[in-house]
């Protein structure tokens, strides 16, 4: 099992930023890709960007060149850094691990994030 702790969300003006981390622990060696996803009040959970263990990323068109992620192997974390925020960018936010081994998924508990002046 893998176990998926985020954190670093928070109330923000737009224009500003954020980062979150999500701390991966348990049978990390199965995991392959660790992504963010989002889900806004009323809408579906939205891919928001993935890096993998090679360090291959890949982004949302929403987001694509505000977001960043990266990886830090010696920490088994992966972080999210969140500029030129937008309301629309409002949303909880979940660490997603995927499942070598098995196919499954692993979702944390998820962060809020608020943009709003």
């Amino acid at each position: 099992q893998v176990q998926l702790v985020e954190s670093g969300g928070g109330l923000v003006q737009p224009g500003g930023s954020l980062r979150l981390s999500c701390a991966a622990s348990g049978s990390i060696f199965r995991i392959y890709v660790t992504g963010w996803y989002r889900q806004a009040p009323g809408k579906k959970r939205e891919f928001v960007a993935q890096v993998t263990k090679s360090g291959s990323t890949s982004y949302a068109d929403s987001v694509k060149s505000r977001f960043t992620i990266s990886g830090d192997g010696a920490k088994n974390t992966v972080y999210l850094q969140m500029n030129s925020l937008k309301p629309e960018d409002s949303a909880v936010y979940y660490c997603n691990g995927k499942d070598a081994i098995s196919g499954g998924n692993y979702w944390g508990q998820g962060t809020q994030v608020t943009v709003s002046s």
